[in-house]
């Protein structure tokens, strides 16, 4: 600042007056600055950018998969070196034409247009296109869909999905701890009456039909017509969401499967639930060997021959497929390609069980089977035993495997103190399936119906503390069958013999509390086959059979615990103490109630321990625990009529060339 005030630049700036009488500032380098190493210039180069569109495009790099290909088996060496040969643009346009071959109409000759990428981001524009082999149909007229391309969403993140979600699916919120709660629409449960499966010459022999059977007939036409309805229905949406995922953890038996599906809710949900394929797995994908069409927010035609409602769940084993129409819920998806499992798995000699399973420290599998309300999802999650998984397996001559990559748990009533694992799996990445939260904080509120009782949280397995990956272990060396037995007559522990194993494994047994007409609650005894009737193929008889040659040839042990009422049925006794059931479950796995001593029971004959360490030996027989002799007595048998009169169904059924299988598991049932 000059002494009057004027102000002068430095010995590096020269002063020059522009036309417009403002003076130009010319700046010189050197200057001591320079020569200390300070840069008094902090400005960085422009953004490599013409529009704010391109200024946003830079913002996610692309994240490609580049891991180099291992060794694998024979089958997927062969896949690999394949893959291997091909550039990155041509496996990207198989990729893009194994997709539209899934989205193809049977009734024209070429798969839709396919695109990667969100419609709605306009830097995303058309590269590689896709067509279908050719089918031996007649062509029809162009249609307004083979004129558009279809983008397709292709396994995004869980991020991705959620932003998804968030902007185009109304109902989706994020909640305070980071879960994405979403609505599954008018339909808050599986619905099983509306499920179909086709019965063709080979399914006609081969899978379970009639009395007893969740197996509802339709024939090949009708799934046809439904599956070119929801693939129309696919093909006209702008997006589509595409998962390409695996089932089963043993890498030897694993069913690569395909899911399209219109809501980011449900791609969410089976990228929860399905094994997700490392980037590597994912270039060398190829084909699926099995296919879900998920069309739910489309209805069923009601006047088409085999529908009874505007909802269809059809399974179509030849062609390896499964639509769904007219239901959102996200349930059916799983269990129906447990039903797709139940199928296949018994083909290479594998079983598959609707099953819990936890591993000890010494490497000791524990099986637990059990119906709602049993305890298996409590009893087979222990902190002192890794969780293989808590719901779908297969037993091979590898050992145990989990079928699925996630938890599907219910949320109804769920705590902190109660449910430690689950509540805390609840985060960023889980889908909350109908649950109620408040407004502003969006806490979820548990505890409230409002939506449906049939709440429910899907993620990963790895949320789980105490989880095992990959999801495999040995030959398991206990089988445990849980029942809660709301009659108050079935011992808290029990030892079976192989024939009594496949008999209560058969039977499926536990009892609810129903309220009656005149408002007295009493005991309702609830069967269902393998403990999953719902989901099985083939005929009961077959699991039980492999079930037992498993056990027999691994040296596994059966186990009947039952988890509910003793001193009297439910409303006069008491439920077993959940400290006395852990005992029970920690002897079974230390080996321990192998050797105690054993009597047998009355009806059931079934083989009691004397006693077991931190448990009342008064609670071990049921009959000490009733006052009313008589009355135990009588309800003792009228349970046993109740089994028998479920077994009815399958006293008929032959195992075996001889039947003498059917003869010994029938013996092995009450016997009064």
């Amino acid at each position: 600042m000059a002494e009057n005030g004027d102000f002068r630049f430095g010995n590096s700036v020269k002063a020059v007056v522009m036309p417009n009488g403002l003076p130009k500032i010319h700046t010189h380098g050197g200057g001591a600055g320079a020569e200390n190493g300070i840069c008094h210039d902090d400005s960085a180069p422009p953004v490599k950018a013409q529009t704010i569109d391109e200024l946003h495009s830079l913002q996610k790099k692309r994240s490609a998969p580049t891991t180099p290909i291992k060794d694998g088996l024979q089958q997927q060496q062969q896949d690999n070196a394949a893959f291997a040969t091909i550039s990155e643009e041509e496996r990207h346009k198989l990729q893009l034409q194994s997709i539209s071959a899934s989205l193809a109409s049977l009734t024209r000759e070429t798969g839709p247009k396919v695109v990667k990428g969100d419609p709605a981001r306009k830097l995303d524009t058309p590269k590689v296109t896709a067509e279908h082999h050719h089918y031996i149909t007649p062509t029809i007229s162009i249609s307004d869909s083979a004129l558009k391309f279809t983008h397709v969403l292709y396994n995004l993140s869980p991020a991705e999905l959620y932003e998804q979600a968030i902007k185009y699916e109304k109902g989706s919120f994020i909640t305070s701890t980071g879960a994405l709660a979403t609505l599954s629409g008018a339909k808050t449960g599986r619905s099983p009456r509306d499920k179909r499966v086709v019965k063709d010459e080979t399914t006609a022999e081969e899978l379970w039909w009639g009395k007893g059977s969740p197996n509802i007939e339709m024939d090949e036409h009708t799934f046809l017509v439904n599956r070119e309805r929801a693939v129309d229905y696919l093909n006209s949406l702008d997006k589509v969401f595409v998962n390409d995922q695996f089932l089963n953890w043993d890498p030897e038996h694993r069913i690569k499967v395909r899911i399209v599906s219109a809501r980011a809710y449900h791609s969410l949900f089976m990228h929860n639930m399905c094994i997700r394929p490392t980037p590597e797995e994912l270039e060398n994908f190829g084909t699926p060997d099995f296919t879900i069409y998920n069309a739910g927010q489309f209805p069923c035609n009601r006047y088409t021959h085999y529908m009874t409602s505007s909802t269809s769940i059809d399974l179509n084993l030849a062609r390896r497929e499964m639509v769904i129409l007219g239901t959102q819920y996200a349930g059916e998806m799983k269990k129906g390609l447990f039903s797709v499992m139940h199928y296949l798995m018994p083909k290479r000699q594998i079983l598959s069980l609707h099953s819990g399973c936890n591993m000890g420290k010494d490497g000791d599998v524990a099986l637990f089977f059990g119906l709602s309300g049993t305890g298996k999802t409590t009893l087979s999650t222990d902190h002192n035993r890794l969780l293989i998984g808590d719901d779908e397996h297969c037993w091979s001559e590898n050992g145990i495997s989990n079928i699925e990559g996630g938890c599907y748990a219910k949320c109804i009533d769920l705590s902190k103190e109660k449910e430690p694992d689950i509540w805390n799996a609840i985060k960023f990445g889980t889908v909350l399936e109908n649950v109620v939260f408040d407004e502003h904080t969006q806490e979820v509120d548990y505890t409230d119906k409002s939506v449906t009782e049939n709440t429910r949280a899907s993620y990963p397995i790895e949320y789980i503390p105490n989880a095992k990956i990959p999801c495999v272990g040995p030959q398991p060396k206990n089988v445990i069958l849980l029942a809660c037995d709301a009659f108050g007559v079935l011992p808290p522990v029990s030892k079976l013999s192989l024939p009594q194993t496949m008999y209560h494994f058969i039977s499926g047994y536990t009892a609810l509390v129903a309220g009656t007409e005149d408002g007295i609650k009493e005991p309702q005894a609830t069967f269902s086959a393998c403990f999953g009737a719902a989901f099985i193929m083939l005929h009961p008889t077959k699991y039980a059979a492999m079930l037992a040659e498993k056990m027999q040839k691994h040296g596994a042990t059966g186990w009947l615990v039952n988890t509910g009422w003793s001193g009297g049925r439910y409303g006069v006794g008491n439920r077993i103490k959940l400290g006395y059931t852990r005992k029970i479950i920690d002897a079974i796995h230390s080996g321990s109630l192998l050797k105690a001593n054993y009597k047998r029971t009355q009806v059931f004959g079934l083989e009691i321990p004397t006693e077991i360490e931190g448990v009342p030996s008064g609670i071990l027989d049921p009959i000490n625990t009733w006052e009313d002799k008589e009355g135990y007595k009588e309800t003792l048998l009228k349970l046993g009529s109740l089994f028998k009169k479920n077994f009815e169904v399958f006293a008929n059924y032959k195992i075996g060339q001889d039947g003498k299988l059917t003869e010994e598991i029938l013996a092995a049932g009450p016997n009064f």
